[in-house]
């Protein structure tokens, strides 16, 4: 018997009840749209749902190789790391050591003096200014005049780069020492020498 879609929109509830008995047609035209029913619901209830999970735990993924990756990679170089930071650390020790402490100040004038004599200079002014307090160290620049010849200054420059202890000299400025001075000038200069402050001596300082 010949079955077309006029016929299916002619079904009502009573119809749907007496499925049971329909031709077989209509009974296969029900089953193929109770199947294409399920399934599309289906993709949208079950299947994409799930695909935007899988598509989020993707970018998890991605996320967590990269940070995989980047650790992988600096675990591989820990030991690298750690001797560049032992190094450092000498380096670092090396350069506190070359600072004088408190004690060593008056030393150190003392050894800033002497070169500028022993170099031949005659010394007109030698006057420390005290400390200004940086963040873990001290500054302490001392005013210098000194009179002289230019390789007695070279000599005096010399002696004061090879001082065990770290020293800077700036501000420096050379004239002519008089009318009657001949060869000899007169050189004006700040040397600058720097001081270590543990914790408890920044504190103290600042106080």
């Amino acid at each position: 018997m010949a079955f077309s879609l006029e016929d299916m929109n002619e079904l009502d509830i009573n119809d749907l009840k007496r499925i049971g008995t329909a031709p077989a047609a209509v009974r296969v035209i029900l089953i193929i749209i109770l199947c294409i029913l399920v399934v599309v619901a289906g993709y949208f209830m079950v299947i994409t749902p799930r695909m935007e999970e899988l598509k989020k735990a993707e970018k998890e993924e991605s996320s967590l190789r990269r940070t995989f990756d980047e650790k992988a990679q600096k675990a591989a170089n820990l030991d690298a790391y750690k001797q560049q930071l032992d190094e450092m650390r000498q380096s670092f020790g090396a350069l506190l050591r070359q600072l004088p402490n408190k004690t060593e100040i008056e030393t150190l004038l003392t050894d800033i003096s002497q070169t500028g004599i022993s170099s031949g200079l005659e010394i007109d002014l030698f006057k420390p200014e005290g400390l200004i307090l940086k963040d873990f160290y001290a500054e302490y620049p001392i005013k210098l005049k000194v009179t002289g010849r230019y390789h007695e200054f070279a000599q005096f420059v010399s002696g004061v780069a090879a001082l065990p202890r770290i020293v800077t000299l700036k501000d420096i400025e050379i004239l002519p020492a008089g009318e009657k001075s001949g060869v000899r000038l007169s050189m004006e200069l700040t040397a600058v020498t720097y001081q270590y402050l543990d914790e408890d001596e920044a504190e103290l300082e600042e106080q």
